[in-house]
């Protein structure tokens, strides 16, 4: 269940990466600062090597950043530890990734019901049936990955994403291994669940149309935001699609 106590759901400041790479350093991102207000649809655009998917890790807390920082809802998540950022994952991120990410050795239910079992919750199983027939698979749940189609798998993934209502969903590509019919067939579901259950949705993409999809544009060049003008937001609003 979404856990939102303010407007602001996200709160970029300042967030560098460098990696020494021999005995140079290379800076990925620089000096990005940017809000997200709870509500809000925003597509992290720009070309490969821009930086865009680094800063989605950072923003789960799957990395740490050489400068900076990132709040999520008010908590400073690189002032918690690996277990801190771990708890604030299972509260309050979803994930939507290119290359799935499902469990091989699970069935399509199975891969639904980790995160609500992580929780603890006693309805797992029928709350993941539920997501799993509302997303078309409700004939699939028995199925392993490696029997469904991508756009299927993607299709578990998000139900996988949307189950726990998450605060924020963040969305790396998620049509990057999809064919064009079935690509805006998923983001068409993607932005359906994202209204439907209220969640922020942090979309990095390179694709111009897809980020038309959303509310808010944000785009990265050579590590470093391009329009911080637009950063603030315009208010907290509702995804649109």
């Amino acid at each position: 269940m979404s856990e939102v106590s303010n407007a602001i759901i996200v709160r970029v400041n300042g967030l560098g990466k460098q990696v020494t790479t021999g005995s140079s350093e290379l800076t990925i991102l620089r000096d990005v600062s940017f809000e997200v207000n709870a509500g809000e649809a925003v597509a992290i655009i720009g070309v490969s090597g821009s930086g865009k998917s680094t800063l989605l890790g950072l923003l789960a807390g799957l990395d740490t950043p050489t400068a900076g920082s990132v709040r999520i809802n008010g908590h400073d998540l690189f002032a918690l530890d690996e277990d801190g950022r771990a708890a604030l994952r299972g509260r309050m991120l979803g994930f939507v990734f290119q290359s799935f990410q499902l469990l091989p050795a699970m069935t399509a239910i199975e891969n639904v019901m980790l995160p609500l079992e992580l929780a603890g919750d006693a309805r797992a199983r029928e709350t993941a049936r539920a997501m799993l027939e509302r997303v078309g698979l409700g004939a699939r749940l028995h199925h392993y990955p490696k029997q469904l189609s991508g756009g299927e798998q993607q299709r578990v993934a998000i139900a996988r994403a949307f189950v726990t209502r998450p605060a924020l969903l963040l969305a790396d590509e998620p049509t990057g291994n999809l064919d064009a019919a079935t690509g805006e067939t998923i983001i068409d579901l993607m932005f359906e669940l994202n209204r439907e259950c209220g969640t922020t949705l942090l979309l990095v993409t390179h694709d111009e149309l897809l980020s038309q999809r959303c509310s808010r544009v944000l785009r990265l060049a050579g590590g470093m935001l391009q329009n911080p003008a637009s950063a603030g937001g315009p208010g907290a609003q509702a995804a649109c699609g």
